[in-house]
């Protein structure tokens, strides 16, 4: 199963010059040659991951604007992501760790504290980064053959940006596997949170307000962290505490908070409550359009892989999306995604064929459904992290979306 990326769209522009005038009785003087266009810059050269590291490091704290602050600053650290999905990674928790010790050798002006509401509430300065994988070129389409660091500053007294640092770093030595939380989690859907905390680190210079959702739920990522953290560590109680704090907390009904709930009652073996859980996961991402779900399949095949721990909850996920489905009256596009590996007219037959035995799953859960579901394969077109790796790093590029579509279509349809 497979997922979306996003591309870079290039647009060439080329200026002709002006007609020439009409000659009496000489020639007219030629118009003016137009400045030839700028040539494009060269791309980033990548440079090794902990190089590149310290040189988006060092710009960030040796050029951050810290005009009328304290002699001492107080930062924090809102955990570095992935750019495309909003995971956490054992590279990005790398990186958190080696920028905590540089900032404590190296600027002892910035004090690094907890990522808690309670420090929040003191107006600190707040790290935020991502971390993802790109075609260094921007080809495209073309391989992801480098890593883009983002690093921003932003001082949420005044709910500014006041240092970025920036950097491409070579993929040899990155472990990009997701953590725990972010590798169990079997939905992965557009989250607004996690976009405006993108937004914020990517698509702001220095001087820029910090995007207004970012700044409205930084309370809320506190919690969430609090129980990623708590579950990453096997605390699942407490994990299950936090998620469902900053679930009744403003701003609190996301994904990742919904998954967590899922996630934490699944280990504590509250089968009914993870259940429920899973119904609301559902109802989100259907309310969103998208509802992208981790089906692992056995290698060039429509079954699912026999790994029984991972296998397990399959049947109860597809029953509860038929069900949620089934009492919304809705009609789904199943759609099938594969990684690039293999050939592309096999990988475009074995994604439909995948996205079929699910549709199929699905109208035998509720009979209902039949005539409101549509199979469709997309191959490895549509891949989200694109590093073709084929481990859990980018497992979201073998998965089966559903996605909401209007009712009326052939019954039964099917499209490859």
């Amino acid at each position: 199963m497979q997922m979306p990326q996003c591309f870079l769209r290039l647009v060439l522009c080329v200026t002709c010059g002006a007609l020439p005038g009409v000659a009496l009785a000489q020639t007219a003087a030629p118009a003016p040659t137009p400045p030839a266009a700028a040539a494009a810059p060269p791309p980033p050269t990548p440079i090794p991951f902990d190089d590149a590291l310290l040189k988006a490091a060092n710009d960030l704290f040796s050029k951050a604007n810290l005009n009328g602050a304290p002699d001492k600053v107080t930062v924090v650290i809102d955990p570095l992501i992935d750019g495309v999905t909003g995971a956490q990674s054992k590279a990005t928790h790398l990186e958190e760790k080696r920028i905590a010790d540089l900032v404590k050798s190296s600027y002892p002006r910035f004090q690094v504290a907890r990522f808690s509401a309670e420090t929040l509430a003191k107006g600190p300065v707040v790290l935020i980064g991502t971390f993802t994988a790109v075609n260094n070129a921007g080809v495209a389409g073309g391989a992801k053959d480098a890593y883009r660091i983002c690093l921003a500053l932003a001082d949420m007294k005044t709910k500014t940006i006041i240092s970025k640092g920036v950097a491409r770093a070579l993929p040899e030595g990155i472990d990009p596997t997701p953590a725990a939380f972010f590798n169990d989690s079997p939905v992965f859907a557009r989250d607004s949170s996690t976009d405006s905390y993108v937004k914020t680190c990517q698509g702001t210079k220095v001087g820029d307000n910090v995007d207004q959702a970012y700044a409205d739920r930084i309370v809320v990522a506190s919690l969430v962290n609090d129980g990623i953290e708590a579950y990453d560590a096997g605390r699942y109680r407490d994990a299950l505490d936090a998620y469902q704090s900053a679930l009744k907390t403003p701003g609190g009904e996301q994904l990742r908070v919904l998954n967590g709930i899922y996630l934490a009652n699944t280990r504590l073996r509250r089968t009914r409550a993870a259940m429920d859980a899973f119904g609301k996961v559902v109802d989100y991402g259907l309310a969103s359009d998208k509802l992208a779900v981790k089906f692992l399949f056995k290698p060039g095949s429509t079954l699912f892989v026999n790994d029984r721990s991972l296998r397990a909850p399959y049947d109860s996920w597809l029953q509860k999306i038929a069900e949620r489905t089934a009492a919304k009256q809705g009609c789904l596009e199943v759609v099938g995604h594969t990684s690039a590996t293999g050939l592309p007219a096999v990988n475009d037959r074995l994604s439909a064929l995948r996205a079929d035995y699910i549709k199929d799953r699905l109208e035998d859960d509720q009979t209902t459904l039949h005539g409101r579901l549509i199979a469709t394969g997309r191959g490895s077109r549509e891949m989200i992290v694109g590093t073709g790796r084929d481990d859990a790093s980018d497992a979201l590029d073998r998965r089966v979306e559903f996605k909401v579509s209007p009712c009326g279509g052939a019954p039964g349809g099917r499209s490859t």
